[in-house]
């Protein structure tokens, strides 16, 4: 791909964002996997073995986000954790720990574009889904274009519409909670249960981590990137006990999973939840079905901001071609690195294996848990008089206890998708082997 016209001028990124937009950017990364694809582990594990699942990953991003925070305090670089295990564990670890970053931001994105391609299809049925989401593609790959800042600004918006829709929700289902829905085969298939539902729990926060990606671009980093990321896992951890227990409390999980006896699994929880309540056809229904689309917006608007950092970080510092560490000189934003990154996601959008790419960033995204904490400890040693603005609170427990549960995590995805762990790591190893022959010298 060619550089975008402009694109000379110093590769730095502005700095434009405070607390209130990291905020939205740390819920909006994260914010669709309330909306759908949590469900799928009630049918793994009903809601006690999702419910032990979810309480496993909350203690994960608990500890995992705070122990992160303090690397993208005392470096705030795009690059998030490539820089971060570049400068503790060298050149070869941190381009695993830059690819599997990579992953998780290339391939999430297009899992969504798909759910949003699906729900306006809803709508408009004469036009395909994947043209609907590769528009999608091109539209906020656009506005990425255009200006962090009013990248930040609409993520903001649609994100504090999700965040009330939820509220809605939670507001107009509780008032029908009744704990015997939660009970009524709560433990089907046993612990190998909330074994097979971690990978559902984990994208309840999936994405958390791109704040730190963006830090390069915050007013005061080493202080706006500390509330923007606190806040942000506070508001989620809300948001996600809210959404299981008023989605599940209503009729109990098999009618938040099945749309029918017999029925394939649904992607669409909240409505199937709400639907007991009043109808496919009142008002509440179509408003949440209507603003829920924003969750899906939100979401995938701010992987896509965050991806495009990620790329940018690795042509800058020549890892693949520099024209995708170039900013361009007119908007400040890393334009080529979106670019290649939408052309990416779109290729593997029209595979149509929307569950598989989802599996592929929870790969990428474990991956980045594991060597991110790795890294907190050894900078721990090996640069103790580094400044750190932020220090991770326990230490050592919580990265040791984040370190842990991401490794039990990963070998659970593993021991769930054989195939899809081959071609994973097979990516990681064709990258590597490549950057080991052409790259390192």
């Amino acid at each position: 791909m060619s550089a975008v016209p402009g694109n000379k001028s110093d590769p730095h990124l502005k700095r434009t964002l405070g607390p209130l937009m990291l905020w939205g950017l740390g819920v909006g990364y994260v914010i669709s996997g309330m909306y759908f694809g949590w469900n799928l582990g009630l049918a793994e594990g009903g809601t006690y073995g999702l419910g032990l699942a979810t309480i496993l990953i909350i203690i994960l991003y608990i500890t995992f986000t705070f122990s992160y925070t303090e690397l993208a305090c005392a470096i705030p670089k795009a690059g998030g954790v490539f820089d971060y295990a570049t400068r503790a564990l060298g050149r070869k670890a941190g381009f695993l720990a830059g690819m599997a970053q990579i992953i998780e931001f290339v391939f999430a994105p297009p899992a969504i574009a798909a759910a949003i391609g699906a729900y306006f299809h809803i709508f408009f049925p004469q036009i395909p889904v994947s043209t609907i989401a590769i528009a999608a593609y091109m539209l906020f790959t656009a506005l990425n274009i255009y200006g962090v800042k009013a990248a930040a600004t609409f993520e903001l918006v649609v994100t504090i519409l999700a965040v009330v829709e939820l509220l809605i929700f939670a507001g107009a289902t509780l008032p029908h909670f009744e704990l015997e829905n939660i009970r009524a085969n709560a433990f089907p298939n046993g612990w190998k249960g909330v074994w097979a539902a971690i990978p559902f729990a984990i994208w309840f926060f999936l994405a958390i981590e791109g704040v730190a990606n963006v830090a390069e671009e915050a007013i005061n980093p080493q202080r706006n990137v500390l509330i923007g990321f606190g806040s942000a896992l506070l508001t989620l951890i809300v948001l996600c006990i809210l959404t299981f227990l008023s989605a599940t409390g209503v009729a109990g999980w098999e009618a938040i999973v099945y749309p029918a006896p017999g029925a394939e699994p649904s992607d669409s929880p909240l409505p199937l939840a709400l639907e007991k309540i009043t109808g496919d056809s009142g008002w509440l229904y179509h408003l949440l079905i209507t603003i829920g689309l924003l969750g899906l917006v939100a979401s995938f608007h701010g992987i896509i901001l965050a991806a495009g950092r990620a790329t940018f970080e690795f042509g800058r510092v020549g890892y693949i071609p520099k024209a995708f560490g170039k900013v361009h000189s007119r908007f400040k934003t890393p334009a080529n690195a979106l670019l290649a990154n939408m052309i990416i996601g779109v290729i593997a959008l029209l595979t149509g294996k929307t569950g598989q790419i989802i599996t592929l960033a929870c790969f990428g995204a474990l991956t980045l848990y594991i060597f991110s904490m790795i890294t907190v400890i050894v900078l721990r040693k090996k640069e103790p008089g580094m400044e750190r603005p932020f220090r991770a609170p326990l230490y050592p427990y919580f990265p040791v206890i984040a370190l842990i549960i991401a490794i039990i995590s990963l070998i659970a995805l593993i021991t769930l998708n054989g195939m899809l762990a081959l071609v994973y790591f097979g990516i990681l190893f064709i990258s590597y082997l490549s950057f080991i022959l052409f790259v390192k010298k």
